[in-house]
């Protein structure tokens, strides 16, 4: 299925109706709804007959756009507007990686209609901590940043608008206004994003119903049976 935006945007998406808060979940960077988590969430909320919204942002997977056009504050945009559509009432978000950051600022926007969250190696504020002084200074300067990608061919860009935009959406090193129950999940042996970054993110959420869950040999995409099992686990008692 599509949505289409004002602007002519067609943004690719699964959903299926059911009881309870609806279950949205936001892929990491480059990635989109046809992942193994994606998919592993989706099937278990039909098969209890819960609702789920999977979606591809603009630039990824089915939607229309180029990747390099995407920024947090036009994809936070996209996932609103799919909400708003097919939504009502309260959701719970899950946000992998990159996701996880859009699930706090999707999150902040929805207000009370946010019912919890499930974090899996959320990487918050990447563009900062994640980004070299060297990487920064070219990004700055208007020039796309390419890395090694461990996970295909082609290497990973950071587009100079990304970067900005993201440096500007900072949460960590303040106060985040969402007071719903959050789960976070992270493994220690996550290559990408710090599982420190899951204990910062706890203490700046102002919700006092905050779980971390560290899996000691676990990756950073934490896509195992066993990892899948627990994130599947974490949303049936939380949603």
């Amino acid at each position: 299925m599509q949505h289409v935006l004002p602007d002519g945007r067609r943004i690719a998406y699964r959903h299926v109706n059911g009881a309870g808060p609806t279950i949205v979940f936001l892929p990491g960077y480059m990635s989109d709804m046809t992942g193994s988590k994606a998919v592993a969430v989706f099937d278990w909320a039909e098969a209890q007959g819960r609702a789920c919204l999977l979606l591809d942002y603009s630039g990824c997977g089915q939607s229309d756009g180029l990747f390099g056009d995407g920024t947090l504050s036009r994809w936070r945009d996209e996932v609103l507007a799919l909400i708003e559509a097919t939504c009502p009432g309260q959701v719970v978000l899950i946000g992998s990686s990159m996701g996880g950051w859009l699930m706090l600022l999707a999150g902040m926007a929805l207000g009370q209609r946010l019912a919890g969250m499930v974090g899996i190696a959320a990487a918050p504020d990447f563009t900062d901590w994640g980004t070299t002084a060297d990487q920064k200074t070219e990004l700055a300067a208007g020039r796309t940043v390419y890395e090694d990608n461990p996970y295909g061919p082609k290497p990973t860009p950071t587009h100079p608008r990304f970067w900005a935009d993201g440096q500007a959406q900072r949460l960590l090193d303040k106060q985040i206004p969402i007071d719903c129950p959050v789960r976070l999940l992270h493994g220690q042996n996550d290559a990408d994003v710090p599982w420190e970054v899951s204990l910062r993110l706890a203490k700046a959420v102002c919700s006092a119903d905050v779980q971390v869950t560290l899996i000691k040999d676990g990756d950073h995409r934490l896509s195992r049976d066993a990892d899948i099992a627990l994130l599947l686990r974490t949303l049936a008692v939380l949603a």
